[in-house]
């Protein structure tokens, strides 16, 4: 066809001229369905279903009303015959005895027969809800007319047994019914509802046991789920009957003392099955059916071997019966309701299994938390080889194996994970479990903790690489609690954690984020190895921080060597250098050595043009380390110490920024003025007299003037932070006389007057505050 729209244009205008067509057709088909329901009954119409877009465009006549004529309708039919239902109850529980035997009968039978055939009439006038109420009257009559022949005809009768059989005469009688007036809609529901008693009625007449009763329910499940081949509504009771028979099942399969009694139990649960995957086979929505099955199944056999087992191994059992059902994933020949719904109860069973082994696991993980009390007493509970923890790691491995197994069947991600955090759990705490010695402990755990790092660094899965990794933290953390019981062990299995996260860091091939990890649990076992090493030498805590100054300087050592994980190492790096003076706080001249040291590590790791920044770390450093030596010698005067370093570091300053005028004032006089400031302000604080801080708060004004003059940040910031520290000091006295003289309510009326004050003007504050700091960022 040659036309002279576009092609893709044209294809758009018929898309959307389908679309209408077909939105119209559904408009027309609806309002069919609304004419012939008009057609079939008389009275008032109701409102036409309305579809597609025309719904939106069709006019609408006449005021709103609370309620449509049809629904009232249907309120006051529902009262009628529930009055008529009550005043029947009435006329036969208690007006009973009044009258003779044959007019009672006569009475009930008419009122019956009438009632039952009244709906006829009704229903060829279009009466239908009306014939609907009548209907419900007459049933209810039947088993009014029930009760009557047993309380007048049968007393001798066992009632449970007449209970039974009268449902079982209603239901047919109902049925039959409904089967004549197929445009009634309750007959049938009510005949489907009555037939649910005659067994398990029956069942209970000769009071058996619950056994009996199970396998009634389960006759009774299997009636209703024939019948839900033609009857969808049959479904319901079938899954309720179905329901209570396996419940019963279980209830007995689990309190069964020996397995001769668990076989009665045992075959009312495999029979369960066998209806539930039958249901499962004929109906493909099903699959819920045959998860039920399976469960019921492992359940069933499970129970035959439960007594006499421990619980774990009750547990591994279950799994193991459960491993066929994760098969049936793969069997093409097994119908897609059954495969999914079987699988799915696998999955089910060996995701409690595991759960109930991974309960036991995380109670032996954190016991070795107890090392903490007691560092360096070899003490290691004993356990009985193939007792339950055998069962316990069997379940996680044959558990994690399943897993595995999914993950390729189904080309999936998530069992994966599953399968690595099982698999390393059932790993790791199966040695302890099984009672081997501690070495051998310490040797398979080594092992499982560098084999899930080894997968974090080459699984091509992500979930599984972070899975591995969690796991090998969770591991090493584990094996380094537990090295505390001796020394040898601690520095064994340090020393190997540290060697193959070291190794872990170096292996390129592997995700840039799991090198960085294994960089820094390197650096954290390296100085973790130092520590333990000085408290071998039983030197006091302070000198232990020499040897840890060795990692920072390692690490600034080897530098651009490190690649990728340089940072990761060098923060590591910096918080081993803040442990060392952690631990040299105790005396101040070997907290002094300790932080000139860590300023030339810093200082030569300086050197390097892309650190830089760690020079005001160095300087910082140094000049820690020269207050701590003043304040260990007794110094009141520091200005003494620290003024001839200030002034030709000034000077130093004044000729750099005249050779570079764009060199911050933070890099010319803020090492200068910082060196001096800060001691003096120290003593300051400490000084009861009035000179020093007179003196030294001039000396701030002074600088902050001139840093405001000269548009100097570094003199500005330091001057004015000193100037504010003193103030604050020199006047918080008085402030704290005036405020202990001052009424107690004024001081919370004064915040809140502040408040409101900062709120009514935040906007305006909030522009201020952003012009200071453009103006002191273009500072220099």
């Amino acid at each position: 066809m040659n036309t002279p729209m576009p092609p893709a244009e044209e294809l758009a205008l018929i898309d959307r001229e389908l679309a209408q067509l077909d939105a119209r057709r559904l408009y027309l088909l609806g309002r069919r369905d609304w004419l012939l329901r008009l057609l079939q009954q008389a009275g008032p119409a109701p409102a036409p279903v309305r579809w597609g877009p025309a719904a939106s465009s069709a006019p609408t006549t006449g005021p709103a009303k609370d309620a449509s004529a049809p629904s009232a309708q249907n309120v006051l039919l529902v009262l009628g015959a529930v009055l008529l239902a009550v005043a029947a109850l009435a006329f036969t529980l208690v007006s009973w005895g009044s009258m003779g035997i044959a007019g009672r009968s006569a009475v009930l039978v008419v009122v019956t027969a009438a009632a039952l055939g009244a709906p006829v009439l009704l229903l060829r006038r279009g009466l239908r809800s009306t014939a609907e109420s009548v209907a419900a009257v007459g049933l209810l009559l039947t088993v009014l007319d029930a009760y009557a022949l047993y309380a007048v005809g049968m007393p001798e009768l066992d009632g449970t047994g007449y209970a039974a059989g009268a449902a079982a005469v209603l239901a047919a009688a109902w049925a039959g019914y409904g089967a004549g007036l197929r445009k009634l809609r309750l007959p049938l529901p009510a005949a489907l509802l009555a037939a649910q008693f005659p067994l398990p009625l029956a069942a209970l007449a000769g009071q058996p046991g619950p056994l009996e009763l199970g396998w009634a329910l389960l006759a009774t499940a299997a009636l209703d789920a024939a019948l839900a081949l033609r009857v969808k509504a049959a479904a319901v009771p079938a899954a309720v009957m179905g329901a209570g028979a396996l419940l019963i099942g279980v209830a007995r399969s689990w309190s069964a003392d020996s397995a001769a009694q668990a076989l009665a139990p045992a075959a009312l649960l495999l029979a369960g099955a066998a209806l539930a995957v039958a249901v499962a086979w004929r109906e493909p929505r099903a699959s819920a059916a045959a998860l039920v099955g399976g469960l019921a199944s492992v359940v069933a056999l499970g129970g035959l071997a439960r007594p006499g087992l421990d619980p774990a191994w009750v547990v591994l059992v279950h799994l193991l019966l459960a491993l066929p059902l994760l098969a049936a994933v793969r069997a093409s020949a097994l119908p897609a309701a059954v495969r999914r719904g079987l699988a799915r109860g696998g999955a089910v069973v060996a995701s409690v299994a595991a759960l109930a082994a991974g309960s036991a696991v995380a109670l032996t993980l954190p016991a070795r938390v107890r090392v903490l009390a007691e560092v360096w007493a070899s003490t290691t509970p004993d356990r009985e080889p193939y007792g339950p923890g055998a069962a316990v790691t069997l379940t996680l491995l044959i558990s994690a194996g399943a897993a595995w197994w999914l993950s390729r069947a189904l080309s999936r991600p998530e069992p994966l994970v599953v399968a690595v955090v099982l698999a390393w759990a059932g790993l790791f705490t199966a040695p302890e479990l099984l009672g081997f010695p501690v070495a051998a402990v310490f040797a398979a755990q080594l092992v499982v903790t560098g084999a899930a790092g080894l997968l974090a660094l080459r699984s091509p899965v992500l979930g599984a690489r972070i899975a591995a990794a969690v796991c090998a933290a969770a591991g090493a953390a584990n094996v380094s609690l537990g090295a505390l019981d001796g020394r040898a062990a601690t520095f064994a299995v340090w020393g190997l954690l540290g060697a193959g996260c070291a190794a872990g860091a170096a292996y390129g091939a592997a995700p840039r984020a799991a090198r960085a990890g294994a960089a820094v649990c390197a650096v954290g076992y390296a100085t973790g190895v130092l520590v333990a090493a000085g408290a071998v030498t039983d030197l006091a805590v302070v000198w232990w921080s020499l040897p840890v100054l060795a990692v920072p300087a390692l690490v600034a050592a080897l530098g651009p060597r490190l690649g990728e994980v340089r940072l990761p190492a060098e923060i590591a790096a910096g918080a081993a250098g803040g442990l060392a003076v952690a631990l040299s706080a105790g005396r101040p001249g070997t907290l002094a050595l300790v932080l000139a040291l860590a300023g030339v590590i810093c200082a030569g790791a300086a050197v390097r043009p892309e650190r830089r920044v760690l020079g005001w770390a160095a300087g910082a450093l140094f000049a820690a380390a020269t207050w701590v030596r003043l304040a260990e010698a007794g110094v009141t005067a520091p200005e003494a110490y620290t003024l001839p370093v200030t002034v030709p570091a000034l000077v130093v300053g004044l000729l750099r920024r005249r050779r570079d005028p764009q060199a911050s004032s933070w890099a010319a006089y803020g090492p200068g003025l910082a060196a001096t400031l800060v001691p003096s302000l120290l003593v300051a604080l400490e000084d009861r007299n009035w000179v020093r801080p007179l003196l030294l708060g001039l000396a701030a004004l002074a600088l902050t003037l001139i840093g405001a003059q000269r548009r100097l940040q570094a003199p500005l910031l330091l001057g004015g932070a000193v100037l504010a520290v003193v103030a604050v000091h020199e006047l918080a006295p008085y402030v704290v006389q005036v405020a202990g003289a001052l009424p107690r309510w004024v001081l919370p009326a004064l915040a809140g007057l502040l408040l409101l004050a900062v709120g009514a003007t935040y906007e305006r504050r909030l522009r201020d505050a952003r012009r200071l700091r453009d103006a002191i960022g273009r500072l220099r």
